[in-house]
């Protein structure tokens, strides 16, 4: 008999949640788990999710890097009859699946502003006679709350719903309780899974040491680095080999032409390529920000490597996990505060001079998680 999943995912402010959700929906899938996406961020057809069924819910965004204010569509704030009409989307696709698992991507942790459609959600689940198991999928950082209660809220949460909280990490490297304090009140239903990765193959990537490659992630915060990284080439050892910049989806029209016309025959600016992980993994170096998938990529790779953590808005998590892996000599730190063209090009001197260091982290995430879900399933029919 197939298991039958479904797997909430929202993204907002970049692609790294989806590009994530796709490569653990992908390994589900190859494991024989029949998956529905429910995805409600905006479509970004270069995430396949192959082998999957994604549903589309009307689709919502947030305005520039205001997380509190979500938008539509169509650009404008959302309004009751909007959350309503989600709501009851979510919950008629949750009955027309009639799922054995419901993996929910972030929340309670965070995507909290969809409390309003994944309460009632969850409520439908467990009043359910035979009800579906329910399971997290969540980083291995978090951003801490500010709002009083809030760890309180999501401990009370996580007992009444959840079977179980998938942290896409490794205790080794660093426990869930550095940024979840209340992870000792969830202890029974912490399963780490090792860190998510994509396989990296080698199929249609440059000979070895061929480029240097600047990526931005999503692109929506990352113009200043991909600007700064083409003032600091000249004064790099790298200056003579091809610089590929990949400026992500979200990154301005104006920002990506002014880009490319900086350049010479040896810089190759572009969006996106399906083939990143592989590039990266034949590398001269890579410069880029630090989120999740991105770091995990450099590590799967074992390219040298500068990062650049987003730390605007209050955010901590790239910073937490860059300074860490950075102590154990897996890549090179340059803090957003102290990021212009001379300090760039000393990070990159000094990750060249550095030797490789195999990284000595689970890596095993997506197959791991897998045969979780694919537990929680037979649970289900026991």
């Amino acid at each position: 008999m197939t298991h039958r999943v479904l797997f909430y995912v929202q993204h907002l402010l970049g692609i790294g949640h989806l590009k994530r959700a796709a490569l653990l929906a992908e390994e589900m899938a190859a494991m024989g788990l029949d998956i529905t996406v429910a995805n409600g961020g905006r479509p970004f057809p270069e995430v396949p999710f192959r082998g999957v069924n994604v549903v589309a819910l009307p689709s919502a965004a947030i305005a520039g890097e205001d997380f509190s204010t979500l938008i539509d569509e169509n650009d404008r704030p959302v309004e009751e009859a909007w959350r309503a009409g989600r709501r009851d989307a979510l919950i008629s696709l949750y009955r027309e699946v009639d799922p054995d698992v419901v993996l929910i991507e972030l929340f309670p942790f965070g995507r909290r502003q969809f409390g309003f459609e994944l309460l009632p959600l969850l409520e439908a689940i467990h009043a359910a006679r035979d009800r579906a198991r329910v399971a997290c999928s969540v980083r291995d950082v978090l951003v801490t709350s500010k709002k009083p209660g809030a760890n309180a809220e999501i401990v009370r949460t996580l007992r009444r719903f959840f079977d179980a909280v998938l942290v896409h990490g490794d205790p080794a490297l660093i426990p869930f309780g550095e940024t979840f304090q209340a992870a000792d009140e969830i202890a029974e239903l912490i399963r780490y899974t090792g860190y998510v990765a994509s396989n990296g193959g080698s199929a249609g990537a440059p000979e070895p040491n061929d480029e240097v490659l600047v990526s931005v992630g999503g692109g929506a915060v990352g113009a200043r680095l991909l600007f700064t990284a083409a003032a600091a080439r000249p004064l790099t050892a790298l200056n003579a080999k091809v610089w590929r910049f990949l400026t992500g989806p979200n990154l301005a029209d104006s920002a990506f032409q002014q880009l490319a016309a900086t350049g010479d025959e040896h810089t190759i600016v572009e969006r996106f390529r399906p083939d990143f992980s592989a590039r990266l993994k034949n590398a001269a170096l890579s410069i880029s920000q630090a989120g999740y998938n991105t770091t995990m990529d450099i590590l799967s790779s074992g390219v040298r490597a500068v990062v650049v953590p987003y730390e605007a808005k209050g955010e901590t998590e790239q910073r937490l996990r860059a300074e860490i892996l950075a102590s154990k000599g897996l890549l090179s730190v340059v803090p957003e505060a102290e990021l212009s063209p001379t300090r760039l090009a000393k990070a990159v001197a000094e990750a060249l001079a550095s030797p490789p260091i195999p990284a000595d982290v689970d890596l095993s995430g997506a197959p791991t998680t897998a045969r979780l879900v694919h537990g929680l399933a037979a649970e289900r029919m026991r």
